[in-house]
């Protein structure tokens, strides 16, 4: 549902795009700080045997951007620490929560009318905590996880100026985010989060 309505908008703004052309010139500034709704739709995979997942969901999240010249910035990602159930076969057998901050060097294009698309590729570290395990896996397993991850991540996305100095913008992300799976002590393999992350959203330009 939310995929299909981040393409809708998509398609509004890209018709909209020759009337805001005059409000892309009008938008300068070194800063961009946006507020965005994020969908985690998450890569589930497991070398554990225990066909372990994670649930997708949408939240809230911040990014700030620092333009060092017109083309190229630095933008960091922020919410604030995500809940997750964990699923081993379908089966809810705890939870956890994640914290993951990501930091991505961009280039942003200057000479589209009506947008300022841009890519980007960096760093994401994540920080597992309150995992919880259901009584009856802990006496049988004694699991484990790494707490800390660190991957890659890559966007892409555009804004639209809007006119003294606010902007709409559509993101889409892919993010390394996985953790080492241990039971009594001995590691039995990984699970990878590696989520797709689409989010629409709208800033200011300072």
């Amino acid at each position: 549902m939310f995929k299909r309505t981040a393409l809708a908008l998509v398609a509004m703004m890209a018709g909209l795009a020759a009337p805001m052309a005059q409000a892309q010139a009008d938008d300068t500034g070194s800063w961009i700080v946006r507020a965005r709704a994020l969908y985690l739709d998450s890569a589930n995979k497991d070398s554990t045997g225990l066909d372990l997942s994670v649930n997708n969901k949408t939240f809230p999240e911040v990014d700030i951007t620092y333009f060092w010249t017109p083309n190229l910035a630095t933008e960091l990602i922020l919410t604030y620490p995500q809940k997750h159930d964990l699923k081993a076969g379908g089966a809810k057998i705890g939870s956890l929560k994640h914290l993951p901050p990501t930091l991505t060097l961009q280039y942003h294009f200057t000479n589209v009318q009506g947008f300022r698309p841009y890519l980007g590729a960096g760093v994401n570290y994540t920080r597992f905590s309150n995992v919880d395990f259901d009584p009856a896996v802990e006496t049988a397993l004694h699991p484990s996880i790494d707490k800390n991850s660190w991957g890659m991540a890559l966007n892409a996305g555009f804004d639209v100026p809007m006119g003294g100095g606010w902007l709409f913008n559509v993101d889409v992300k892919k993010v390394q985010i996985r953790t080492d799976v241990s039971s009594s002590g001995t590691k039995v393999g990984t699970f990878k989060v590696d989520p797709m992350l689409y989010s629409i959203g709208v800033g200011k330009r300072f």
